[in-house]
């Protein structure tokens, strides 16, 4: 079920969705984590809800936000356990040749770890027309 408002405001409710997760068999972390993945096993699969959710701002004349993020829920195994997947990216036109662009992204996945992994990225980009 997809609610939009336009381009830049938009939810989706997905009460029946399958989650695939592949890994190399000789794939190993030092916990012997696999993402959820048995040991020996390349893939897992979960059968569960997603709700899905889109927001872009403009904050300035040449600055915009837009934030993402992504909730599941496994019916089949813990599905009081809600994976969030939360991006927000940050895109700044310095001038006509120059921009930045920052991102943060935080995710928490049970199966994969037992806490919130973060990321972070800043770029500045040079741009040239042809």
């Amino acid at each position: 079920m997809l609610w939009k408002k336009n381009d830049n405001l938009k939810f989706n409710l997905a009460p029946t969705t399958v989650k695939l997760v592949l890994v190399d068999k000789a794939f190993t972390l030092p916990n012997n984590a696999y993402f959820g993945v048995d040991q020996g096993k390349s893939t897992r699969t979960e059968f569960g809800f997603n709700a899905s959710g889109y927001a872009k701002f403009n904050l300035m004349e040449n600055v915009s936000m837009e934030n993402i993020l992504n909730l599941y829920s496994n019916y089949l195994e813990d599905p009081q356990n809600v994976d969030i997947d939360y991006t927000m990216n940050l895109v700044m036109s310095i001038n006509k040749y120059l921009s930045a662009n920052l991102t943060f992204q935080a995710v928490y996945d049970d199966n994969a770890f037992q806490g919130f992994q973060i990321r972070e990225i800043f770029g500045v980009g040079v741009n040239y027309g042809f």
